[in-house]
């Protein structure tokens, strides 16, 4: 079996052996699925566990099990076909289970939750060689850290079982501002967005070109445009292109797929949650910092998420994913060269940190963070402590900012 390459695992007992190998060696292990991890966590280690091979779909009812390596893509390809659907993200290579394990956001997260509060079981490996089921009855306590804090700090989730449900039509937005109007489209958007109904997803992008807001709205194309232009509205400010499309929803998914023009080169980001809106003068700041001082080859760029809706009625304590009572998501990401890129980036970041509630969302880790405990996990890390101590007393899952078991009373 090869050592310090992916290890390429079918099954779960594949898994185990490779566990076992890296017990008898003292070798560190970290695992993969999609690859996507900000901090690079999923491309660390002795041996990487790659659980990609394991992509298979497969729909009862409401109920769909999915394999750990599966893409966003395949399982919306493979749900389309019974015409339902699981709340998840829009990136078409991303893994499902990092994006379960950490949380997991989407168009539909406003009105059916997180991700992961539609994952119904999982089967995981654990350090120890053991192939266990959980769910909210067998291993509750694991199945309750999986969801939000799962990702590579218990054991090796090899498939999942989701809740789905029917895949609404969906009108989807694209609207576009000059760069002088981004003050007024944030002051608008963190007043609207968050507020709006359930069924209503629209992100924000800021970047040294101007503002753009895209989404999508689960209903007719005629009560998106009463929405969005109570927003114009708000903003007072008029948009260079306004462009709304009502879709079957796996087109709108395959639209939003084509909006999101993801940077080339390494990304350094942050992130924060924020409980109460950003003060006129706070965003000014935060857009001034983001337009000066250019540096060629970087490009720059805030990505606000609005929370609100369906994310926020479950309790704190009922997931291990503790952030229910934000507003908004904002993501702070630069790509360029690496000294001056993560300058701007602590300074962006800084500028608006003092307002938020202190919460970063667990699937954007920031590596600097010197509380990441409270950070990520806010008041369920102790519960999260004693989880680990139960199922890795050894702490073989071990990376940087990785849960430390506690007292396992």
């Amino acid at each position: 079996m090869p050592i310090g390459q992916n290890v390429r695992c079918a099954t779960a007992t594949e898994v185990a052996e490779v566990i076992a190998l890296a017990r008898r060696k003292g070798l560190a292990c970290a695992v993969r699925s999609g690859g996507h991890c900000f901090a690079g966590r999923s491309s660390t280690g002795d041996i990487v566990i790659d659980v990609s091979p394991m992509r298979a779909v497969s729909v009862d009812g409401d109920s769909a099990t999915v394999g750990a390596g599966t893409r966003l893509c395949e399982l919306y390809r493979s749900l389309a076909e019974h015409d339902r659907t699981v709340p998840a993200g829009c990136g078409p290579t991303v893994g499902i289970a990092g994006l379960t394990l950490g949380g997991g956001l989407g168009i539909l997260g406003r009105s059916r939750g997180l991700t992961c509060d539609n994952l119904r079981s999982a089967t995981v490996v654990l350090a120890d060689g053991r192939t266990v089921d959980c769910d909210e009855r067998r291993h509750a306590d694991l199945f309750w850290a999986l969801r939000g804090a799962g990702g590579g700090q218990f054991g090796v989730v090899t498939s999942l079982t989701f809740r789905i449900g029917p895949a609404p039509p969906a009108t989807t937005f694209h609207l576009t501002w000059r760069p002088a109007d981004a003050v007024r489209v944030i002051g608008a958007w963190q007043e609207w967005a968050p507020g709006g109904p359930d069924e209503l997803a629209a992100s924000l992008l800021v970047t040294v070109d101007g503002a753009t807001m895209f989404g999508t709205m689960l209903d007719t194309e005629s009560t998106t445009a009463t929405l969005i232009g109570d927003f114009v509205a708000r903003a007072g400010a008029e948009p260079l292109s306004a462009v709304t499309r009502h879709l079957p929803f796996h087109d709108a998914k395959r639209d939003l797929d084509r909006a999101a023009d993801a940077p080339t080169g390494h990304t350094y980001s942050k992130s924060g949650f924020f409980g109460r809106r950003l003060p006129e003068e706070t965003i000014a700041a935060l857009v001034d910092h983001l337009t000066g001082d250019r540096v060629p080859g970087q490009a720059r760029e805030l990505d606000f998420t609005p929370w609100g809706g369906a994310y926020n009625r479950v309790p704190v304590d009922a997931t291990a994913f503790a952030h229910r009572d934000a507003l908004f998501l904002l993501k702070h990401s630069v790509t360029g060269e690496q000294d001056s890129a993560r300058r701007w980036l602590a300074g962006s970041h800084a500028s608006v940190h003092a307002w938020g509630t202190g919460g970063v969302y667990p699937n954007f880790p920031d590596p600097d963070l010197t509380d990441w405990a409270t950070a990520y996990h806010g008041p369920n890390y102790p519960r999260l402590q004693r989880v680990k101590a139960r199922y890795d007393p050894a702490g073989f899952f071990r990376f940087h900012q990785a849960i430390r078991p506690g007292d396992a009373r």
